[in-house]
């Protein structure tokens, strides 16, 4: 896993337009991606651990906050909370290259491009986990316009054959 050459960084403005976001729908969105592809994978005593944490992604140029809590099961969208037992921050480029799996939280994280706030242990308990599972790498070039709308406009039905203008069977 490679470093990028240079850090790409949202510009300010852009970053000051998405903060007047609400955050409620940007953290729902948040954990039905994690709950289909992470929560389930997740093993039971690490799914536990998380019973009733309050958990935060922050990303930093975009100046959106996403908060949630595990169930134990699965995980929960929350309204911004005042305080939480885990924040973990970056920058959007380097929250996206640890979902393609180009680069890794540790060094990130050496790097100080990547931080934990709060509960040392859940964050290493989360970052172990993460690491420990087989997880699919996002691929953006399944999220191509075309390629969504693919996904839920009907497929048309190829039995139908056109009518060749013969007067019938020969």
């Amino acid at each position: 896993m490679t470093t990028p050459s240079t850090a790409f960084v949202l510009p300010a403005p852009v970053g000051s337009v998405l903060s007047r976001l609400p955050a409620y729908p940007g953290s729902f969105l948040l954990v039905t991606a994690l709950n289909k592809v992470l929560a389930k994978e997740l093993p039971a005593d690490v799914r536990q651990y998380l019973l009733g944490k309050k958990l935060r992604i922050h990303v930093t140029d975009a100046r959106l906050t996403f908060d949630f809590t595990c169930t134990g099961v699965r995980f929960i969208a929350s309204k911004k909370q005042d305080t939480t037992d885990l924040t973990i921050s970056a920058n959007a480029q380097d929250f996206l290259r640890l979902a393609q799996r180009q680069e890794d939280p540790d060094t990130l994280f050496f790097n100080r491009r990547l931080s934990m706030e709060g509960d040392t242990e859940l964050g290493l308990v989360v970052k172990n986990a993460i690491d420990a599972l087989e997880l699919p790498v996002l691929d953006l070039q399944q999220w191509t316009p075309d390629k969504v709308l693919a996904r839920f406009l009907p497929r048309r039905s190829h039995t139908h054959t056109p009518h060749t203008g013969h007067g019938g069977p020969m």
